[in-house]
C-alpha cells in the first residue's frame, strides 16, 4: 500500500503537465564493483527516476540521470509521459584489472535480474600493464562478427578504447570465434533489449603472454626482424643465457645458434616482417651453395623478403634455374599470389638493371646474367620460398651471321667502356677484333662474334646506304624491306642522298604524312626520323619528324641524308618514302604541308632549331588550306640576329598574287583563306651573337556555311525520313532543330529544320519510308508502290525507299510486278539491273531480293511486309515498283506463282537463302508448265536441320491431283531429280530446329514431251487395221469370183482379144493392161438408181445425155487408140514443216486440235446435213451442224486456276 500510495502521489505531480503517465516502482541493489547508471533523454518534467526513502516512503528525490551505489539497496520510482521501457536506459559498468600474470575478476559476470524492464548495456573496461593484451575466453556459444543487429536482441561489441569508436567491432552469438584479444583500455560491451535474458557468466579473463621462438642463423645469412611503425608496439628480445637484449623496432641476427627470440605481443607476425640476406659465392665453374633456398618453416608465418647476393669473378656468367618458371612483369605490376621475384644485375657503368618476375611463367631456366647479381623473393605469410639453382661458367660470347645489302655499310660502335667486350669479324686465324668499332661493307656472308653474352647493351649499329641520283631519277627506293639484322640492338638507318648541284632531292611521304618535333625529342613509336642538308655554310638539320602529320613533301638542295633511329627489341616499321629528283631551287629546303580540316594547331620549326638558321639561307613552306577554312600564323618564339648585310624577311604569297614582305615583329596573317607560301630569308649575321631562330604555329578553323532545309511531311501521309553519316569525315556536322545529331529521324506527319555543315553528299545517306495499312480486308484497296516527291532542299540524293505494308491478321499481301514478272536474285541467277527490291517480313525476316522480268508472276506473303527499293537515281524512275493488293488468308507463309522459261534453268530458293527458313514456316510454289512440256525438278542444294519439334517436309503434287508425287521428311532420303509432266505444286515446310537450318535451292528445267511411244502404237494399230481390211477385201473378192463363175456369159469385143466364158487367164494382168483406165465416167448412169428425183439427171451436161435403149450394146473399146492417163502432181513436202511422223492432231486418234481448223475438216466429226446413203449427199443447204464421231478425248488440259484457289 505504501508503494502504491507513493506511485499515486508522484503521479499527481505529473498529471498537471501530461494527460497520462506511466509509473514503475522497484527495489535495486547493484553487485559489488558494478556502476549502475539510469538515464533518460527527456526533460525532468516529462520523465524522471526518483529515489524513495524516509518513514513511510515519504521522501522522494527525482532526477533525469541517477548513479547507484554498489552493494546498497535503493527503492526507485519511475514516472514518464512516454512508455517507460523506451524512455530509460541502464548502463552497468565494471572494470577488469589485469597484471602480467592474472586478471581480476577472472570470471566476467553479469547481474541478470537487475532492471530487466529496460534496455541495458553491460560494459567491461580492461586495465592491464602497457603492451599487455587480455584474453577473454567466451563461455557458451562462440561469436561471429557482424554489422547487423542480432536477432536474439543481444549485441556484443569490442572497442580498442573509450575514445576510439571507429575501431569498434560488433558480434552476435552463434559463431566460431571463442576468444577475444584486447589491449589495455579496451572496452567490451553487451547491449540487450528489455526483458531479454542474460547469462550470468560471459567470459573468463586472463593476460596474454608474448610469443617465444628459437632460431639459428648461419654465418652466410643475416636476418633482420623489423616492426612496421604503423603497427601497435611490440618489443622483441633476444635471450642468450642470462643476457637479454630488447628492442621495440628491429633486431638483427647473424651467426647464432638456438637463440631464444621473445616477442611481447601475442601475434608478432602481424607487427613484424623479416628480411633475410644470404650470400652465394661463385668461381668460374661452380657456386657455393649451389642453390638459393631456405628452411621452409623459417619464420613461415611472417611476411618475408629473402635476398641472395651472388658474387662472381670477371668474365663469368651466371645461369639461374627456376624449376617452377617465371613470368616477367613491368615495374608497376604486382603478382596476384604475392610471390614476386626481382633480379638485379650490376652493369659496368654502375647502373643496376632490375627485372621483376612472377611465379609460373615461360622463363624456366638459364636466366643468363653477365656479372654480380642479386635475387630477391617477396614471400607472403604462410607461403614457402621456391628454391632455384645457380651455375657459373666463363662468360661466353655471341656469334651471328651478317650479310650486308649491296651499297650498304654496317658500322658497329661501342657505347660504354664496361663490361669488357670486343667485336670480331671472321673466324679463327683470319679473325679481326676491335674493342671499339667494326665496319662491314662486303655484301657477302660474314661471321660476327661478340665476347660478351649481351652485346646489345654495349654496342650500337648504324646501317648506311648511298643513293646517287641523275638529273632524271634516283637509283633506288629510300627504304628497303624490313631487315632482320641486329634486331635487339639500338639501330640507326642512314641514307645518303646526292643529286645534281643545281637540283633538289624530293622526299614524298605517304598518308598520313609526317609531324615535326623538336630535335631533342623522340617519337612515341620510337621511330624518329631526321633530315639533314649539306649547305655551303655547313650541315643543317631540316627537322626531326614522326609518323602521322601534315608534312607531305620535303625538298632539300644538292646533298643530304635521312636517318631513322630505332631502339633495340623494337620491330622496324619504316615509312615508305618515295625519292625523286626535284626542280632547281635556291632554297635550303622546301616543306609542303596539307593542313587538316576542322580546328587544328600545327607547329613548325626552322632549320637547326633551337640552333641558328644558316646565314643568307632561305627556307620555304607551301601550305594547302582546305576549303571554307581560315588560317592564322602566329610566331610563338623567335630570336632576331644582328645583320651585317641585308635584313631578315618573311614573305607571303598566294598563287600568282603580289608578294607580301613582313618582319619578325610585324603582325602575321590572321583569318585568311586560300593556299599560301611562306618564305623565311636570313641575312648575313654576326656569328658571335645569337642567330635567327623561329618557332611558329599555323591555326586553322572552319568558315563554312551550313546547308539549310525545312522538311514538311504533314502532306505526305505515312512518309518518314532517315539521314545518317556514313563517311569518315569527322567534320561533317548534321543538326535537326538546332541540335547536332549523328543520325536524324523525321517522323511521319512532322516538320523539321535540318542543317548540314561541311557534309559531302557521299558522306551522308538519305533513306525514306512509308507505312501503308488498313484495318480489315474489305477496306484494303489495291495500290502501287511509288516514291513520293521529297523536299527539293535536301542536298543529298535518296539512297533507298521502304514501304511498310500493314495488313489485317486474316489477310495476305499480293506482290505483282507492273512489268508482268519478278526475278529472284540467287547465285547463278543474279539480278544485273539497277533496280533492286529487298523484301522482308514485318519483323525483318528476309523473303528475298528481287528485280523485274523473271519467271515469278506473283508473290503472296501471309504477314506484314516491308519492301525496300534501291535505285542509283530515283529521279529517273517514273513507273511504280510493285502492284500491291490484299487477298484472303492463305495456309502457307509464302506462295510464289512461277512460270518457268524453257530456254534456261529456273532457280527457286527458300526465303532467307542461303540461311535457313523461319521455324514452323511454309513456302509453296505453283509452277505452271506449258502443255507440250514437262518439268525436270532437281534439288541442287538442300540442307536439313536436326528437328526439336515436328519435321521438315518437301512435297510435290500435280495440280488437280490428290496423290502426291513426292513427300519427304528431314530423316528420309529425298530424290535428287524428279520429272513432272504438267503444272504442279512444290511445298516446303520447316520444323522447330534444335540445330542447323532448313534451306533448299531447286532447279527447274522445261523440256518438250516425247511422242515416240504414241506414234509407234498408232503405226502398229494402223498396220493391224490394214491387215484386217486386206483380209476382208480378199474374202469379198473370193466370194465375187465364185458368184461370177456361177453366172458365165459371152462378151463380144469388136477390137481386142477374144476370150472364153469362165476363162480366167488373161494375157495381161490388171496392173499391166489398161482395162482400168477410163476416158470419162457417167456418174449419173452408175448411181442413177440411187436418185429418186430425175431433176438431178436433167441438170447434167449434154455430152452425158445419151439415148435410153432397152437392148445391150456391145462395148467396142475406145475410139482413140491412145488411152488417157491421169497424171497427178508430185508431192512436194513443205521444207519448213516437214515431219517424219504425223502430228498427233492429224493422226487417227487425235488429241485436242491445237490449230484453228474447221470442225468439218476433222476426222472426228460428220455434218448432220449429209444423207445416210452411198453418196453422202446433202439433204439441205443450211448451216453446218456437226456431230462427234470419234470417242477419243483430247489430251488432258490443266484445270483452270482461279485466284481463289490460292
Amino acid at each position: 500500500m505504501q508503494l502504491g500510495a507513493s506511485c499515486a502521489l508522484l503521479g499527481l505531480l505529473f498529471v498537471a503537465a501530461f494527460d497520462s503517465t506511466e509509473c514503475l516502482q522497484t527495489v535495486v541493489r547493484p553487485d559489488k564493483g558494478s556502476m549502475v547508471t539510469i538515464s533518460t533523454a527527456l526533460l525532468l518534467d516529462q520523465c524522471a527516476v526518483c529515489t524513495v526513502s524516509g518513514v513511510n516512503d515519504t521522501l522522494t528525490s527525482c532526477h533525469s540521470s541517477l548513479d547507484l551505489v554498489p552493494e546498497e539497496e535503493v527503492k526507485l520510482l519511475f514516472n514518464c509521459s512516454q512508455p517507460i521501457e523506451q524512455a530509460f536506459t541502464v548502463t552497468i559498468a565494471r572494470i577488469i584489472e589485469c597484471t602480467k600474470d592474472a586478471c581480476s575478476p577472472t570470471k566476467v559476470e553479469t547481474q541478470p535480474s537487475i532492471l530487466t524492464e529496460f534496455s541495458r548495456t553491460f560494459t567491461w573496461e580492461l586495465k592491464a600493464p602497457e603492451k599487455t593484451f587480455v584474453s577473454l575466453d567466451i563461455v557458451g556459444d562462440g561469436l561471429m562478427e557482424t554489422s547487423q543487429p542480432c536477432p536474439d536482441g543481444s549485441q556484443y561489441s569490442l572497442t580498442t578504447s573509450k575514445t576510439n569508436t571507429e575501431g569498434r567491432t560488433q558480434y552476435c552469438r552463434g559463431g566460431s570465434q571463442t576468444r577475444l584479444d584486447a589491449p589495455n583500455a579496451a572496452v567490451v560491451s553487451l547491449q540487450v533489449k528489455p526483458k531479454a535474458p542474460v547469462e550470468s557468466q560471459l567470459f573468463s579473463a586472463g593476460p596474454l603472454q608474448g610469443r617465444t621462438m628459437v632460431v639459428t642463423v648461419d654465418s652466410s645469412t643475416t636476418v633482420v626482424v623489423s616492426r612496421d611503425p604503423e603497427e601497435p608496439e611490440c618489443e622483441v628480445c633476444s635471450v642468450d643465457g642470462a643476457v637479454r637484449d630488447c628492442s621495440p623496432t628491429e633486431k638483427t641476427l647473424t651467426n647464432v645458434e638456438n637463440l631464444s627470440l621473445e616477442f611481447s605481443c601475442v601475434k608478432p607476425q602481424d607487427v613484424y616482417s623479416v628480411k633475410m640476406k644470404k650470400k652465394i659465392e661463385c668461381t668460374q665453374s661452380s657456386c657455393t651453395p649451389a642453390a638459393g633456398k631456405i628452411d621452409p618453416d623459417y619464420f613461415k608465418d611472417f611476411k618475408r623478403s629473402v635476398t641472395w647476393g651472388i658474387s662472381v669473378p670477371e668474365r663469368t656468367v651466371l645461369a639461374l634455374d627456376f624449376p617452377g618458371g617465371l613470368e616477367e612483369m613491368s615495374g608497376a605490376e604486382k603478382c596476384q599470389d604475392g610471390h614476386q621475384y626481382s633480379v638485379s644485375t650490376a652493369k659496368s657503368e654502375g647502373n643496376i638493371k632490375t627485372n621483376s618476375y612472377c611465379k609460373g611463367g615461360t622463363v624456366s631456366h638459364h636466366l643468363d646474367l653477365p656479372g654480380a647479381t642479386t635475387v630477391t623473393a617477396e614471400v607472403p605469410k604462410g607461403s614457402e620460398v621456391d628454391s632455384f639453382t645457380v651455375k657459373a661458367a666463363p662468360r661466353g660470347g655471341r656469334m651471328m651471321s651478317v650479310m650486308p645489302d649491296p651499297d650498304t655499310i654496317i658500322t658497329i660502335s661501342r657505347l660504354t667502356s664496361e663490361p669488357d667486350c670486343t667485336v670480331c669479324m671472321n673466324k679463327e686465324s683470319k679473325q679481326i677484333c676491335d674493342p671499339k668499332h667494326l665496319t662491314l661493307n662486303n655484301p657477302s656472308n660474314t661471321s660476327v662474334e661478340f665476347t660478351c653474352p649481351q652485346p646489345q647493351d654495349v654496342f650500337t649499329v648504324e646501317i648506311e646506304r648511298n643513293i646517287d641520283c641523275t638529273e632524271a631519277s634516283c637509283s633506288g627506293n629510300i627504304v628497303q624491306a624490313e631487315t632482320l639484322l641486329f634486331p635487339d640492338f639500338n639501330r640507326t638507318f642512314t641514307w645518303y642522298l646526292k643529286v645534281v648541284s643545281t637540283r633538289a632531292f624530293q622526299l614524298d611521304f605517304p598518308e598520313p604524312g609526317m609531324r615535326q618535333i623538336p630535335n631533342e625529342e623522340t617519337c612515341p613509336d620510337e621511330h624518329t626520323y631526321s633530315i639533314f642538308a649539306y649547305l655551303r655554310t655547313g650541315q643543317a638539320i631540316i627537322g626531326t619528324f614522326c609518323k602521322g602529320g601534315t608534312v607531305t613533301t620535303i625538298l632539300a638542295r644538292y646533298k643530304g641524308r635521312i636517318s631513322l633511329q630505332v631502339p633495340g627489341n623494337r620491330k622496324l616499321y619504316p615509312v615508305d618514302f618515295k625519292l625523286n629528283v626535284g626542280p632547281e631551287t635556291s632554297m635550303a629546303a622546301i616543306v609542303k604541308v596539307n593542313l587538316p580540316r576542322g580546328l587544328s594547331d600545327t607547329d613548325f620549326l626552322t632549320a637547326n632549331y633551337p640552333g641558328d638558321f644558316p646565314d643568307n639561307g632561305q627556307m620555304q613552306w607551301d601550305f594547302t588550306v582546305p576549303g571554307m577554312h581560315n588560317y592564322t600564323v602566329h610566331f610563338r618564339d623567335h630570336t632576331a640576329p644582328e645583320c651585317l648585310s641585308n635584313e631578315v624577311e618573311v614573305e607571303y604569297q598566294k598563287g600568282n598574287k603580289k608578294v607580301t614582305k613582313l618582319t619578325l615583329t610585324d603582325s602575321q596573317p590572321q583569318h585568311a583563306q586560300g593556299n599560301f607560301n611562306m618564305v623565311l630569308r636570313n641575312c648575313e649575321t654576326n656569328s658571335t651573337l645569337q642567330g635567327l631562330t623561329l618557332n611558329y604555329r599555323v591555326s586553322v578553323m572552319r568558315t563554312g556555311h551550313p546547308v539549310l532545309c525545312a522538311v514538311d511531311l504533314k502532306e505526305r501521309q505515312g512518309v518518314s525520313l532517315q539521314i545518317e553519316k556514313v563517311g569518315s569525315d569527322p567534320f561533317c556536322e548534321m543538326s535537326v532543330n538546332s541540335k547536332v545529331e549523328k543520325k536524324i529521324n523525321v517522323a511521319a506527319g512532322t516538320q523539321a529544320s535540318l542543317a548540314f555543315l561541311d557534309c559531302p553528299n557521299e558522306d551522308v545517306r538519305l533513306t525514306a519510308s512509308k507505312v501503308i495499312g488498313c484495318q480489315n480486308r474489305t477496306s484494303c484497296s489495291a495500290t502501287q508502290l511509288t516514291v513520293p516527291k521529297l523536299d527539293s532542299c535536301l542536298p543529298m540524293p535518296l539512297h533507298s525507299f521502304t514501304w511498310h505494308l500493314r495488313i489485317p491478321q486474316d489477310s495476305t499481301v499480293d506482290l505483282v510486278s507492273p512489268t508482268g514478272s519478278l526475278k529472284r536474285s540467287l547465285p547463278g541467277q543474279e539480278c544485273n539491273q539497277s533496280v533492286s527490291l529487298h523484301v522482308v517480313e514485318g519483323d525483318g525476316f528476309p523473303v528475298g531480293d528481287f528485280c523485274v522480268n523473271g519467271m515469278i508472276q506473283k508473290v503472296q506473303v501471309h504477314a506484314n511486309v516491308s519492301v525496300t527499293a534501291t535505285v542509283p537515281d530515283f529521279s529517273k524512275i517514273r513507273e511504280p515498283f510493285l502492284n500491291v493488293s490484299i487477298s484472303q488468308e492463305i495456309p502457307e507463309t509464302i506462295i510464289n506463282r512461277v512460270s518457268p522459261v524453257a530456254s534456261s534453268p529456273n532457280l527457286l530458293a527458300t526465303p532467307n537463302w542461303p540461311l535457313g527458313m523461319r521455324p514452323s514456316s511454309t513456302v509453296s510454289w505453283i509452277v505452271i508448265v506449258p502443255s507440250q512440256y514437262e518439268a525436270h525438278v532437281q534439288f541442287v542444294n538442300l540442307t536439313q536441320p536436326k528437328c526439336k519439334d515436328r519435321h521438315t517436309s518437301i512435297t510435290v503434287k500435280m495440280l488437280g491431283d490428290e496423290e502426291e508425287m513426292m513427300s519427304r521428311r528431314e530423316d528420309e532420303q529425298a530424290e535428287d531429280k524428279l520429272t513432272v509432266p504438267r503444272s504442279f505444286y512444290l511445298n516446303m515446310s520447316n520444323c522447330i530446329p534444335e540445330e542447323g537450318h532448313f534451306g533448299a535451292m531447286t532447279n527447274i528445267v522445261l523440256q518438250k514431251k516425247s511422242y515416240l511411244l504414241p506414234i509407234l502404237l498408232g503405226i502398229a494399230g494402223a498396220l493391224l487395221l490394214l491387215l484386217i481390211v486386206l483380209a476382208v477385201v480378199c474374202f469379198i473378192k473370193k466370194k465375187q469370183k465364185k458368184d461370177k463363175m456361177a453366172k458365165e456369159a459371152s462378151i463380144y469385143i469388136g477390137k481386142g482379144n477374144i476370150f472364153r466364158p469362165s476363162d480366167t487367164h488373161f494375157s495381161k494382168t490388171r496392173s499391166d493392161n489398161d482395162s482400168h483406165v477410163y476416158d470419162s465416167i457417167d456418174e449419173g448412169r452408175i448411181y442413177g438408181h440411187l436418185l429418186p428425183d430425175s431433176s438431178y439427171a436433167d441438170s447434167m451436161p449434154d455430152h452425158f445425155d445419151g439415148g435410153q435403149v432397152d437392148t445391150y450394146n456391145t462395148f467396142t473399146g475406145p475410139t482413140d487408140p491412145g488411152l488417157p492417163v491421169i497424171k497427178e502432181p508430185d508431192y512436194e513436202p513443205e521444207l519448213d514443216g516437214f515431219k517424219m511422223f504425223l502430228d498427233p492432231s492429224e493422226s487417227f486418234l487425235p488429241s485436242r486440235p491445237r490449230t484453228p481448223i474447221d470442225r468439218q475438216d476433222s476426222l472426228g466429226f460428220q455434218d448432220r446435213r449429209m444423207l445416210d446413203n452411198a453418196l453422202y449427199t446433202f439433204k439441205s443447204t443450211g448451216d453446218m451442224n456437226t456431230i462427234r464421231l470419234s470417242g477419243v478425248d483430247m489430251e488432258p488440259q490443266p484445270p483452270t486456276i482461279l485466284e481463289d484457289s490460292f
